[in-house]
């Protein structure tokens, strides 16, 4: 319900409360929301505890939160060199400087589309773009022609067949010459426009604004200059040559947030540039935060009027199952028909965080016993080694005259 509330764009001075136990999932619902309204939208994940600095003001902090969460989406036509790596081979030579050492003289890429193929000879400082980008051959990329700004799209959909972690998304292989003008697109956040204008070097135009985000530089940002690019941004919204993109922001452990965030946060849900705010808790009636005023989730009663709040239950136990044989999957954990039950069971007594976190030294264990698979042995034995947070507070109660106190 909240979803389509989100999609349909009547969420405006809202914001959707997540109250449950640690470890019910909270964050991750966040995520999926994220994920289910486009893997673009911009999402931006704060604690409650960070607004608080010896260096910047609170309202700060969360108004650069909240900048953070805006997008903006800006489309420009270049000329550029698209298509699937076919070839990517790095020309090496004897170091002319002496030395055992080879350097590279030269990077040769081959790019395929479903017109033609073309193959380019680039200079040595490419080939450490394409190592930023982790390009491989079946990637589908572009370079610009003029800046040689090298971009991976995705992974070819002929490699969708293939087992790849790695891979963002497949694209399908692009279509016409490899070298064309195409019609870029790019997002930034408001916040990027802020600090990269905070210090402005260059044009005024908005794709000079978005170039000089390489460039940043620890400086004040001040409401006037915020103003100032809410100004631009909405001129250039306004003829098309901009998209504003209303992002997500997390709130985690918002208890910690003070009376002043809270009034806040009441103003900021009432902007015109406003993400969709999503705030979590694992409290139930407590003060809040710097105050003796008790409230429902230390959360004052007028910011709760605005807030749709979504209850989290505690995970079953085939839910538990289920996710930690997803997150072996994830991690190349090979889990024996033993071991799996017996994590889920070890997550139902403690958390799902614990179980997650033994799956590692489970897998190491293992190795080192010369197993292929981690055994229900091979748990216990790390149940042992690490203890969980109520394990380690059982000891601490039987065994409090050997610590320091």
């Amino acid at each position: 319900v909240a979803l389509e509330l989100i999609r349909c764009k009547k969420m405006s001075g809202r914001a959707i409360l997540m109250v449950g136990a640690p470890g019910s999932g909270k964050t991750a619902i966040a995520h999926a929301i994220t994920m289910e309204l486009g893997t673009r939208v911009p999402f931006c994940v704060v604690s409650g505890s960070e607004v608080y600095s010896a260096e910047i003001k609170k309202a700060e902090v969360l108004m650069e939160a909240f900048r953070r969460a805006i997008g903006l989406r800006v489309k420009e036509t270049k000329e550029v060199y698209e298509g699937e790596v076919t070839e990517l081979s790095p020309e090496e030579a004897v170091n002319p400087l002496g030395g055992l050492g080879k350097s590279i003289q030269s990077v040769v890429v081959s790019l395929k589309t479903t017109k033609g193929s073309k193959q380019l000879k680039m200079e040595p400082s490419m080939y450490e773009l394409f190592v930023r980008e982790r390009v491989a051959v079946g990637d589908v990329i572009y370079i610009e022609a003029n800046s040689g700004a090298v971009k991976r799209v995705g992974r070819s959909d002929s490699y969708a067949t293939e087992f790849d972690l790695e891979a963002e998304e497949y694209v399908p292989l692009p279509k016409g010459d490899v070298h064309k003008k195409k019609e870029i697109v790019q997002d930034v956040s408001l916040h990027d426009l802020d600090a990269a204008n905070a210090q402005p070097q260059g044009g005024k135009d908005i794709m000079s604004i978005v170039n000089q985000i390489t460039r940043p530089r620890k400086t004040e940002i001040t409401d006037k200059l915020r103003a100032e690019v809410n100004k631009v941004v909405a001129r250039y919204v306004e003829q098309g040559v901009a998209e504003l993109v209303p992002g997500v922001l997390c709130i985690d452990e918002v208890h910690m947030l003070d009376l002043d965030c809270f009034a806040y946060l009441n103003r900021a849900l009432e902007s015109n540039l406003a993400p969709i705010v999503i705030l979590a808790t694992n409290r139930g009636m407590c003060d809040i935060y710097g105050t003796e005023l008790r409230s429902p989730h230390g959360i004052p009663v007028d910011l709760l009027d605005r807030c749709l709040i979504v209850r989290t239950q505690p995970y079953t136990l085939e839910e538990i199952t289920q996710i930690i044989a997803i997150r072996a999957d994830v991690e190349q954990v090979a889990l024996s028909d033993d071991a799996l039950p017996l994590l889920a069971e070890t997550a139902a007594k403690t958390s799902l965080r614990y179980a997650i976190q033994l799956l590692t030294p489970c897998q190491i264990l293992a190795a080192s016993c010369g197993q292929e698979k981690v055994s229900a042995g091979t748990v216990q034995q790390a149940r042992a080694l690490f203890y969980d947070a109520k394990a380690s507070a059982r000891v601490l109660l039987e065994k409090s005259s050997d610590f320091i106190s």
